[in-house]
């Protein structure tokens, strides 16, 4: 019987407590969107400049291996090193330009 009664009052606690989290006036909800969009763009940029600089320090290093073992092959390596670089450089300065758009909703 025990068993039984934790189960139910378990399973009406947890129908019962997120209604009472998410029973909220109208007013706020303008604000909660605009905080959202705010804490989306800095989220955004601040994830796309960390991958963007551990993939630019990652080419750099492997491409400086790369000369290191091979000094003659540095010609051949150093034109897909910048063109890898500016392509990771790309896609921080994409997110960059969504954030601002977010931001453009405020």
């Amino acid at each position: 019987m025990k068993k039984k009664l934790l189960a139910l009052s378990s399973m009406v606690l947890t129908l019962a407590i997120p209604s009472l989290a998410f029973a909220q006036d109208t007013a706020s909800n303008e604000n909660d969107v605009k905080m959202f969009i705010a804490l989306a763009a800095g989220l955004g940029i601040g994830i796309a400049a960390f991958g963007g600089a551990l993939g630019q320090g990652r080419t750099a290093a492997a491409a400086l291996e790369g000369i290191a073992r091979n000094p003659n092959a540095s010609g051949k390596l150093f034109t897909p090193m910048i063109l890898g670089l500016a392509l990771i450089e790309s896609l921080v300065i994409y997110s960059l330009v969504v954030s601002l758009m977010l931001m453009g909703n405020l």
